[in-house]
């Protein structure tokens, strides 16, 4: 059975994210799970998410990805991450990118954090390139 499309091209935020995702080293995006995932041999960020539990969220405009694990503490505290179901157990952690104010660069930052945490040392090793 094929899972239904959750989300749609003019959501806020997802050209910005397809943007910074497919600039990377051999990124690709695939439609999984009904959200764009962006990866190289694994997955370094998701468009889309939410929570699960008793008081679950949805996140239709949101990145999840995979921080550092200092960065993950700060996020934390962060009233816009969320801790992202399925996901989170393994360290990742989510953005909602409606919350204010969107800082771009912010968003370019973890993206690129997330990859350099999943995306073989080869293609890594071409971000550092002069």
């Amino acid at each position: 059975m094929e899972h239904p499309v959750m989300y749609s091209g003019n959501d806020f935020g997802l050209a910005e994210v397809r943007r910074t995702c497919l600039a990377l080293p051999d990124a690709h995006e695939t439609l999984t799970f009904g959200r764009p995932w962006f990866r190289v041999k694994k997955t370094f960020a998701v468009f889309g998410g939410g929570t699960k539990g008793p008081e679950s969220q949805t996140f239709p405009s949101a990145v999840i990805f995979l921080p550092d694990p200092d960065t993950r503490l700060a996020l934390l505290q962060d009233q816009r991450a969320f801790v992202p179901a399925y996901f989170g157990p393994n360290g990742w952690m989510g953005l909602d990118l409606t919350a204010e104010p969107v800082d771009w660069q912010e968003i370019a930052e973890l993206i690129e954090e997330s990859y350099r945490n999943t995306a073989p040392k080869r293609l890594v090793a071409l971000l550092d390139r002069p």
